[in-house]
């Protein structure tokens, strides 16, 4: 087993990293149950009881078997940029705060994001473009994530990703998203008296949106999605609809850094942080 020195604390790895070994932010221990199939996820994610042990069971998943034969082999094969960084190559848990007023739900993690540095939307373009938006708005206390021990920090949100493990080709298949989604379901059920606002990125995050919203808009038409687009919902929460930041989506200007802007500054707004 090759091992590397995590870039920002020297300390080394191996690729997957064991749960428990020091990496920044690893909620898990050797002891933290795993679930190796939908049936056990949905047991210890409706038993997890706060938002640590949740955290510590969705990061040592192994409840998909080509997901984690994908993430692991990335973590092994790894990108030649990379080739001498320490892969992640496990579930991602949600970030930010345990009683945010602005919830930002995705897709995935990227193989070479997120699966590599341990922490969503972290270490990727699509990364970069979020949290750069986030900062401009005032949301994270700085302009970039780097990687999970790099001081990123926030009061007012939480970022999470409706499937924990980087897909192949970025697709997770639909027995994939339905084996995750109890995580997400719990992980909803622990912050959402608190939340005001969820911005979902890309149409994925719009649908698992509207799942973990059923009840809220029961009795509604379907909400469509679409950039910009803005949900009142009877709870008094409001959905808003933000194209994904992915590098293709910038790169051709379908999204811009300014509508990012738009999409948080609303978010913030509407959810009281700022007038």
């Amino acid at each position: 087993m090759t091992v590397h020195a995590h870039p920002r604390t020297g300390v080394p790895f191996e690729s997957p990293v064991p749960p428990g070994t020091g990496w920044p932010g690893d909620p898990a221990t050797a002891r933290t149950p795993v679930a190796t199939d939908a049936d056990q996820v949905a047991t210890l994610a409706a038993t997890a009881g706060d938002l640590a042990n949740l955290d510590a069971l969705v990061s040592v998943c192994r409840a998909c078997p080509r997901l984690v034969e994908w993430r692991e082999e990335v973590a092994v094969v790894k990108r030649r940029s990379f080739a001498d960084q320490p892969y992640w190559g496990r579930p991602i848990t949600g970030w930010g705060a345990e009683q945010p007023k602005i919830l930002v739900l995705g897709l995935a993690p990227a193989a070479n994001g997120g699966n590599r540095t341990g922490r969503v939307f972290t270490g990727d373009r699509s990364g970069d473009q979020l949290f750069a938006a986030l900062y401009r708005v005032g949301l994270v206390n700085q302009p970039a994530s780097v990687d999970a021990g790099d001081g990123l920090s926030t009061n007012e949100i939480r970022v999470v990703a409706a499937v924990r493990c980087a897909p192949p080709a970025n697709k997770p298949m639909p027995d994939e998203r339905s084996t995750c989604e109890p995580w997400l379901s719990a992980e909803w059920q622990m912050i959402a008296p608190s939340v005001r606002v969820i911005v979902t990125l890309g149409g994925f995050g719009w649908q698992a949106a509207l799942r973990l919203l059923a009840d809220d808009i029961r009795g509604m038409a379907k909400p469509k999605f679409g950039h910009g687009a803005v949900v009142a919902l009877p709870s008094g929460r409001t959905l808003l609809g933000c194209y994904h930041p992915s590098q293709q989506n910038m790169f051709t200007g379908r999204l811009t850094p300014a509508m990012l802007d738009d999409v948080f500054a609303d978010a913030a707004k509407r959810a009281g942080l700022r007038g």
